[in-house]
C-alpha cells in the first residue's frame, strides 16, 4: 500500500492553495461538512456525489481557486483508489468465494454443532468475528441473520441474546480491522503501519466485542423481548442457502486457514519488522513482500480458489463467474472511498492541517480523544461509518506528525471506534437490523444503537489504555 508519511502531509499543508486565515478556514471546514451532511441526510444524495460537492464547497468557502480545488480533489481521489481500491476488490473476491462455496456455512455449522446453552452467544460472536474479517458488514448480515433467527427459534433462545453478539462481531471487524474500507483509508491517510494497526486492532477488538456482544446481550434481552419474526423466518426456511445446491463444501480447517491467511502474513511482517528491524536482512526482505497487504490478500484469493472454490466442486467457469460477480457490488464503495480521499486531500491543501495544529497545541484534549470526537460528530451527522472514518482521518492527519508507529496505529483505531458511535435513523444499517429482527424504532435504539455506542466507547477506552503502555 502507498503510505503517506507525516513529512509528506506536512509538506502538502506547508503550501496551501489559499491564503485564508484560521477563522475563514474553520468556517470553510464547517460549511463543507455541513454541505455533505445536508446532501446525504436531507436530500438523500449518494455519498460519492455529496463528498464531491462538499469538497468543492470547502475550497470555495476557503477562497481557493476552483481549478486548484479540483486538482486537489482529483489527486486525493486517485491516490486513495490506487492504494486502497485494489485491496477492497481483493477482499470482496475472497468474501464472495467464502459465501458461494459454502465456506461461511461450514464455519457456522461446525461451531454451532459444538455450542450448547450458555455457550451459544459466545459461539455467535466467534462466528461473526471470523466471517466478518473478509466480508463487508452488509454481506455479513445477509449471511448470518438466517442463522441467528433459526438458532433462536429452534433452540428457544432470546432473539437479542443470539443476535446482539453476531452484530457486535460484524460491527467491530467493520470499524477496527483492515481490510475493511474505513480502516484502510485511515491507515493510508495517517501513514500508519498496516501490520501494527492490525495487531493492535485485534488487541482492542477482543475485549470490545466481548463486552458489547455476549455481556451486553444479557441486558438487551431483558430490555427488548421480541419473538423471532415469523414472516422473515418463513422466508429463510423456505429458501436455500447458497451452498445447499452443492454436492460438497470446503472443510472447516481449510476455510478458517484461508480467511486468516492474510491476517497471519501481515502480522508476521509486523513482528519481523519489530524484532529484526534491519531492511537489509534477508528474512525481513521476504516478510516485507509476503506481508504487504496487496500480496497477503492476493495470496488468500489465489489459495481460496482452490481451498474454497475447487473444494466445493467449482470449475474454472464457476470461479471466474464468482470473481466477476464479487466486483460489481463494490463499485459504490470504491467511489465513496475515493471521494473521501479527495475530500481529505482538499482539507490538507487548503491549509486545514496547520489550522488544527495551531488550535490543538493549546488544548488539553489528547490527540487520540480529539480524533475520536471528530469521528463521533461526523458519524452522528452522516450516519455512515465509512464517511466518518474518511473525513476524520483527513482532519486528524496533522495530529500524526511526530507520532511513533504504535501511536499512529492507535490514532487509526481511535477514529475507527468513533465512526461506530450511536447508529440511528440516518444509518442504513439501523433500518437493516430493525427490519430483519422485526423491532420498532424504539426497540432498535435500545439494542442496536446502544450496542454500537458501547463498541465505540469501550474501543476508545482500550485505545487510551494502550497509549499509556506503548
Amino acid at each position: 500500500m502507498t503510505r503517506l508519511s507525516a513529512e509528506m502531509l506536512a509538506a502538502d499543508a506547508a503550501e496551501p492553495i489559499t491564503s485564508a486565515g484560521n477563522a475563514q478556514l474553520g468556517i470553510a471546514v464547517l460549511a463543507g461538512i455541513a454541505v455533505i451532511v445536508l446532501l446525504i441526510t436531507k436530500f438523500k444524495l449518494h455519498a460519492f456525489l455529496s463528498l464531491t460537492i462538499g469538497s468543492l464547497a470547502l475550497g470555495a468557502f476557503a477562497g481557493a481557486p476552483l481549478g486548484a480545488t479540483i486538482d486537489s480533489f482529483t489527486t486525493g481521489l486517485g491516490k486513495t483508489v490506487a492504494s486502497v481500491g485494489v485491496l477492497i476488490a481483493l477482499g470482496a473476491i475472497l468474501g464472495k468465494l467464502l459465501a458461494d462455496s459454502g465456506g461461511a456455512d461450514q464455519i457456522v455449522d461446525t461451531i454451532l454443532a459444538k455450542a450448547r446453552g450458555r455457550a451459544m452467544p459466545w459461539a455467535m460472536v466467534l462466528i461473526a468475528s471470523v466471517i466478518g474479517l473478509p466480508l463487508f458488514f452488509e454481506v455479513g448480515i445477509v449471511l448470518l441473520i438466517p442463522v441467528v433467527l433459526l438458532v433462536a427459534k429452534r433452540g428457544n433462545y432470546s432473539l437479542m441474546r443470539i443476535g446482539i453478539p453476531a452484530l457486535a462481531g460484524l460491527s467491530v471487524m467493520h470499524g477496527l480491522i483492515p481490510p475493511h474500507p474505513g480502516p484502510l483509508v485511515a491507515i493510508d491517510a495517517l501513514g500508519a503501519n498496516l501490520g501494527v494497526t492490525l495487531a493492535l486492532g485485534i488487541v482492542v477488538a477482543i475485549p470490545t466485542v466481548i463486552i458489547a456482544g455476549p455481556l451486553f446481550s444479557r441486558y438487551a434481552a431483558r430490555w427488548v423481548d421480541v419473538p423471532v419474526p415469523e414472516k422473515m423466518l418463513n422466508s429463510f426456511e423456505g429458501a436455500q442457502r447458497p451452498s445447499e445446491d452443492l454436492d460438497k463444501r470446503p472443510g472447516f480447517a481449510a476455510t478458517v486457514a484461508t480467511v486468516l491467511l492474510p491476517v497471519v502474513l501481515m502480522l508476521v511482517k509486523a513482528l519481523v519488522d519489530i524484532v529484526v528491524d534491519d531492511p537489509e536482512n534477508a528474512v525481513q526482505k521476504v516478510t516485507d513482500v509476503i506481508g504487504s497487504p496487496l500480496i497477503a490478500l492476493l495470496a488468500a484469493v489465489i489459495v481460496g480458489m482452490f481451498t474454497l472454490g475447487r473444494a466445493a466442486g467449482f470449475g474454472k467457469d464457476r470461479i471466474a463467474s464468482t470473481v466477476e460477480k464479487s466486483l460489481a457490488p463494490i463499485a459504490g464503495v470504491l467511489l465513496i472511498v475515493g471521494a473521501g480521499g479527495g475530500f481529505k486531500q482538499t482539507l490538507i491543501d487548503v491549509g486545514v492541517g496547520q489550522m488544527i495544529l495551531d488550535f490543538s497545541k493549546d488544548w488539553s484534549i489528547p490527540a487520540l480523544l480529539l480524533a475520536w470526537l471528530i469521528a463521533v460528530a461526523i458519524r452522528l451527522a452522516t450516519g455512515s461509518a465509512t464517511v466518518a472514518t474518511i473525513s476524520a482521518a483527513g482532519l486528524a492527519a496533522p495530529l500524526a506528525e511526530g507520532m511513533s508507529t504504535s501511536e499512529t496505529a492507535l490514532l487509526v483505531l481511535a477514529i475507527g471506534a468513533g465512526s461506530l458511535f450511536f447508529s440511528h435513523v440516518n444509518d442504513a444499517g439501523f433500518w437493516l437490523v430493525k427490519e430483519y429482527f422485526g423491532m420498532s424504532v424504539g426497540q432498535t435504539l435500545k439494542t442496536w444503537s446502544v450496542m454500537e455506542t458501547i463498541i465505540s466507547v469501550v474501543g476508545i477506552v482500550f485505545v487510551l489504555l494502550l497509549s499509556l503502555v506503548l
